[in-house]
Parts: structure tokens; C-alpha cells; sequence
């Protein structure tokens, strides 16, 4: 599936079966695909980087509460706008993928729903911030991206070249 830039994206199993990272969401809850992910692409690298959603948002509002009480901030969750109502964008869980692993876009009633520019902009500011603090050695994701990122990158090598790195 090819990417649209603004949307939110479910993500095929093969995925979470290569990554083999325990700290990444689970795909699927009770036969549905769960959860949702929003998508950014990385221009340099064409990966894409996902940051899942929720929809308990009284329990996150409790986290950031504690989390802006105690460091002052919350960087690793974003409470925003989708599809209508409240919904939590997990910066703390982003990965990286490549678009073959774009299972399909999150619809209502057949038709793409976009995510508003201003959540878009606050989301994409904070995983930038958030990879950053990665790369310098801060815990502020919990997946190994690092590990996830080469993964990625020597998969689109080979599927480039193909030849395996």
C-alpha cells in the first residue's frame, strides 16, 4: 500500500513477526486491528515512523498529569483530536516501518479520515524531539527503534538491490 501523508494506518502482522520487539503494541485485540497507527515518512531514509493510538484517554490524562508534575512535561504522549473525538498519539511506542507493511488506511463509512494539520504538526514536532533524545542516549521510547531502524533500513537495501547486507 502506498502512503498518504496525514492518515492514520492498521499494520499487517508480518511486521510485529519480524520486529520481534516485545515492547511494541500488540496489532490485534479481540479479532479487531488494534491500534491504530499514524503515520510520518522520514524523507531521508523513506521509512516511515508510527505512533499509535488509543482511545483510553482518562488513563493517559492520568500519566501526563504525573508525568508534567514531575519533569514538567509529557513528551511520550500527545492527547489530541481524531476522528471526532479525543484520542492519545503514543509518541513513547513510535517505530519505524517501510510502506510494505501498510496493512490499509482507518476509514468511517469507506472514506479516509485525516488527521487535523494542527495535531499533525504537535505529533511530527514531538517524535522529532523524542528520536533526537533517543539517539543521545534518553529513554524516552520504549521499543529498541535503534535496532528496529537498521532492520528496516537494510530491508529496503535488499528490496532496492537485491542484494541482503
Amino acid at each position: 500500500m502506498e502512503y498518504k501523508k496525514g492518515y492514520v494506518y492498521h499494520i499487517k502482522d508480518g511486521y510485529f513477526e519480524k520486529a520481534n520487539d516485545d515492547k511494541l503494541m500488540k496489532n490485534k485485540e479481540n479479532g479487531n486491528f488494534r491500534p491504530t497507527f499514524y503515520c510520518l515518512k522520514d524523507e531521508k531514509t523513506s521509512l516511515l515512523w508510527v505512533v499509535p493510538l488509543s482511545s483510553k484517554v482518562e488513563k493517559y490524562q492520568v500519566i501526563v498529569k504525573k508525568q508534567k508534575s514531575h519533569y514538567g512535561k509529557s513528551l511520550g504522549i500527545y492527547i489530541g483530536s481524531f476522528d471526532g473525538r479525543k484520542s492519545v498519539f503514543l509518541i513513547q511506542n513510535m517505530f519505524p516501518i517501510t510502506e510494505k507493511y501498510l496493512d490499509h488506511i482507518h476509514t468511517r463509512n469507506g472514506n479516509p479520515i485525516p488527521v487535523k494539520e494542527n495535531v499533525r504538526r504537535e505529533v511530527e514536532s514531538r517524535v522529532k524531539r523524542a528520536y533526537q533524545l533517543y539517539k543521545r542516549g534518553k529513554k524516552v521510547v520504549f521499543p529498541n527503534i535503534e535496532k528496529l531502524e537498521a532492520l528496516m533500513l537494510a530491508e529496503l537495501k535488499k528490496d532496492e538491490t537485491g542484494i541482503s547486507p
